[in-house]
């Protein structure tokens, strides 16, 4: 097994409830099962999952038996991406294949992120999103007071009437006002509140999806407590699933079926991946139970990348690639 250190200078910094993102540092994970390559991508986020450091140790001797359950998330995404790549090649099927439960998804459709800015540049920009085919729009709430984020996404909703809307929160309120947002935005015909009240307050969601009709997804409360912790709370209509936080593509999916089998629905998204670890997030979409629009369109928060994406956003949705493994050779070759 191999690791290779890896460094991507961000387009703009990112900042964050836990400091400001400049960069984004991971590992390559390379290996091989039975004469088959295969590549894993390691990059952690701080607050999602361990350290880099902390990966790397736990690679570090690893071989492409180590057991994976052994591992911290990006560390165990690293190495457990690597082997379903290098076994999907082996068997001459696409990663999508191997992870589904039947024919996965061909395309995948994403949404776009319209920020946090007044009505009248939110919903110029939600226009400009739709005439890009990015007809599925999250639009950031909870900075502002309640009036103004309902005005701006009632603005989004005139500008683009036929589109579906998300709104997401990042836990900014607190269930008082979390209750008097839903219920201000419940007219607008919001596929779900992302959210809404901080990660540790899962009774709180569960109280919040009783007392309005807006859905409500739960996010960073997956790192908090658990997908089965949160589903056994009765505290989502819909689950946001990052692999690289779950530990891995496989999880990923297995966690999405659990949500199904609840009764509550489930999407993708990345953590600012590179492309190695975002084609596997777009493999693990294709192969969920049902396929809504995950949160892929992330490529372009990178000011560079490891390789040519083989999975671009086009009109809105993602080509599945359906080369063997993740997208065949085209990671084989170290960066330059």
């Amino acid at each position: 097994m191999r690791v290779t250190r890896f460094s991507l200078a961000l387009g703009q910094p990112l900042d964050t409830a836990r400091g400001r993102i400049e960069a984004r540092e991971g590992a390559l994970v390379r290996v091989r099962v039975d004469g088959e390559p295969g590549v894993g991508e390691t990059t952690p986020l701080s607050g999602w999952t361990e350290p880099l450091d902390e990966a790397l140790t736990a690679l570090d001797g690893a071989t492409a038996a180590t057991a994976l359950d052994g591992l911290p998330p990006a560390a165990r995404h690293g190495l457990a991406t690597a082997r379903l790549d290098a076994a999907a090649r082996g068997d001459g099927e696409s990663l999508a294949a191997r992870l589904a439960d039947g024919v996965p998804a061909d395309r995948v459709p994403v949404n776009a992120t319209l920020g946090d800015a007044p009505p009248e540049r939110t919903a110029a920009r939600a226009r400009e999103a739709t005439a890009e085919g990015l007809d599925r729009l999250k639009v950031k709430v909870g900075s502002r007071s309640v009036a103004a984020d309902t005005e701006r996404l009632r603005a989004v909703r005139d500008a683009v009437p036929d589109a579906t809307l998300r709104a997401d929160a990042n836990g900014a309120w607190d269930e008082a006002r979390a209750r008097e947002a839903l219920d201000a935005f419940a007219p607008l015909d919001l596929a779900y509140v992302e959210q809404p009240l901080p990660a540790a307050a899962l009774d709180g969601h569960r109280r919040l999806r009783e007392a309005t009709s807006v859905p409500v997804a739960l996010d960073e409360s997956l790192a908090e407590h658990g997908v089965d912790r949160a589903l056994a709370a009765d505290a989502a209509d819909v689950l946001v699933l990052k692999p690289m936080a779950l530990g891995g593509p496989d999880r990923a999916v297995a966690a999405a079926r659990r949500a199904r089998e609840a009764g509550v629905d489930a999407v993708v998204t990345t953590t600012i991946d590179a492309v190695v670890a975002r084609t596997a997030a777009v493999h693990a979409a294709a192969a969920l139970p049902t396929v809504p629009a995950c949160g892929l369109a992330t490529a372009g928060m990178l000011a560079e990348d490891l390789y040519p994406d083989p999975a671009p956003v086009v009109d809105g949705s993602v080509q599945v690639p359906v080369a063997p493994g993740l997208a065949g050779t085209a990671f084989d070759d170290d960066p330059g």
